[in-house]
């Protein structure tokens, strides 16, 4: 999972940093609880091992191991610590991906993002290089194979729900960047497909006047996916960032 964002050409450090800067904010004021709650039990179970030490010269030791491993980044269990939001070279002009873990759910953060950003009552620019935002919710190689479990584990959440056997107008946007190996339409097909599973779902294909958006992109041998509500291109802008401030900034001016 994880977040693709394109940004100003030339500038993608400049483009990291922002977005460094603005995701780990957001990380805190979203999962903060979350992520104290698992620092806490980690430091309960180093007190329930200091309790253990059956001299001095032990509880000195093991103090001396833990900074050490605190001062190389690992965890309690010896490993190299995993981050939580790790940004990729894709050596791709104006293109950077932000990967992400649990407990980041990225539809629901980059939704987060992007809502605090169209706050009309929040006139400064957070972002100056960044343009667009698209999150990932899973990814897979590039075959049809991999596309249809990858399009059922994605899609389930959204249009396969037992519970609530209602009806939704989607559609399907397919971004291809340095990918060859399926065609758009095809990708497109097969998708529509995973969603209507040959009548069984009452879901209609509506291009312009959707409920839900598949987000469908492929670079190179990888190919991600997600699904966002209508309201994606109504109320922001297809997640372009720049598009949602110079829309604020409109607003207040008519104002």
């Amino acid at each position: 999972s994880g977040i693709y964002a394109t940004c100003a050409r030339k500038h993608e450090k400049q483009a990291v940093q922002e977005l460094g800067l603005l995701f780990e904010e957001k990380l805190e004021e979203i999962y903060g609880d979350e992520l104290k709650n698992g620092a806490d039990e980690s430091a309960d179970e180093i007190e329930d091992e200091s309790k253990k030490s059956l001299s001095i010269e032990d509880d000195i030791k093991r103090e001396l191991e833990e900074l050490k491993e605190k001062k190389i980044g690992l965890d309690k269990n010896g490993e190299k610590k995993k981050e939580i939001l790790q940004f990729i070279d894709l050596n791709c002009e104006c293109v950077i991906f932000c990967k992400t873990r649990k407990p980041v759910v990225p539809e629901e953060f980059v939704r987060r993002v992007i809502k605090d950003l169209a706050d009309p009552s929040h006139m400064e620019k957070r972002t100056r290089y960044i343009q667009k935002l698209t999150p990932i919710t899973s990814s897979c190689s590039s075959n049809m194979d991999q596309l249809i479990k990858l399009a059922e584990r994605v899609l389930a959440p959204h249009f396969h729900n037992s519970d609530k056997q209602q009806s939704f107008k989607f559609a399907v946007e397919v971004t291809r960047r340095n990918f060859n190996a399926l065609e758009r339409l095809e990708i497109i097909n097969q998708i529509v497909s995973c969603v209507l599973q040959n009548g069984k779902y009452e879901h209609q294909v509506d291009l312009k006047n959707y409920d839900k958006l598949i987000l469908v992109e492929c670079f190179k041998s990888n190919i991600g996916m997600s699904v966002v509500d209508g309201d994606y291109a109504t109320e922001y802008k297809k997640y372009n960032v720049q598009q949602i401030y110079e829309k604020k900034l409109k607003d207040h001016a008519d104002k």
